[in-house]
């Protein structure tokens, strides 16, 4: 696949538009930016790390001095750091909201909500951030892209363990919070008419997330990924295909063959019931109402 090709075909000019992007230096986040910025989107960068956030920001402004470049710092699994990020959104007019933030195989945590910190940032926080900025996107007819993950289907939701603090294998604790993310998002957005959604995903694809097998084998694994899968430009056209075409319910973006590789397709999701799907999004509601009454 030819990736300059494939945004010449699929791409138009994103000039005057403003696109906020959380998680935005990780290796998916950097490389959307990277995109978005040569298509000349407004950026607002939301990321903890505010060194590699502000470098990030000199690098996009040097390759397109035209674009506005905004950073608020905002560490997901911090809820005041959050409040405060979205406070400091809620002044923006955004017209595209990239939930990208994400982490794997990371030691595992209470946060102050009595949430386990993956649950917290891979769902929790950035549900409560599209929740909170609704009103705004609706004002602009938004679109919210939320990446999920083939890893959504190692895990059923269970009500006595909603973030799987009690479940021992990280791919499970992973997929649990990328499928609450996903689902939550699908029920939420079921009947809305004015902010569009998009749920994508890059496949498989070798960034900092990948990088958590023990070091004898990291090696081995690192070629096998760069060899049989996608690199990171082509596994993130899928989020730039997003921004472009929207998802009804149960239905998501990423590659053609298997959903691990190809062109970025449109698919239909069978990996969650209706029911299941229904059962998340009042989990997550009442979740929310619970953070706002403490």
């Amino acid at each position: 696949m030819n990736i300059n090709k494939w945004i010449d075909d699929n791409c138009s000019d994103l000039s005057n538009k403003t696109i906020a992007i959380t998680g935005s230096t990780g290796g998916i986040g950097n490389c959307v930016c990277r995109y978005l910025a040569k298509l000349n989107a407004n950026l607002i960068l939301i990321d903890r790390d505010m060194n590699k956030a502000e470098k990030q920001a000199h690098d996009l402004k040097n390759n397109n001095e035209k674009i506005k470049i905004h950073i608020i710092e905002c560490d997901l699994s911090n809820i005041s750091s959050l409040n405060n990020a979205i406070e400091k959104l809620k002044s923006f007019s955004i017209d595209i909201l990239i939930l990208n933030a994400g982490v794997y195989n990371v030691p595992i945590y209470k946060t102050e909500l009595g949430y386990n910190n993956i649950f917290q940032i891979n769902f929790l926080s950035q549900y409560i951030m599209v929740k909170n900025l609704f009103k705004n996107l609706q004002q602009t007819n938004g679109h919210v892209i939320a990446l999920g993950s083939i890893a959504h289907n190692y895990s059923k939701i269970n009500k006595n363990d909603i973030d799987f603090s009690n479940e021992k294998k990280s791919s499970k604790i992973y997929g649990n919070s990328k499928r609450f993310l996903m689902f939550s998002l699908y029920e939420l957005f079921k009947r809305e008419k004015k902010v569009k959604l998009s749920i994508v995903h890059p496949g498989v694809t070798l960034t900092n997330m990948t990088n958590h097998y023990p070091k004898a084998i990291n090696w081995l694994v690192k070629i096998g990924i760069k060899l049989l899968f996608p690199n990171v430009e082509k596994a993130t056209l899928n989020v730039l295909k997003g921004i472009y075409s929207s998802c009804d319910y149960h239905e998501w973006i990423g590659p053609k063959i298997f959903n691990i590789c190809g062109q970025p397709t449109k698919k239909k999701l069978k990996t969650c019931s209706t029911s299941e799907s229904k059962q998340i999004f009042v989990i997550a509601e009442k979740l929310i109402q619970n953070i706002a009454s403490n």
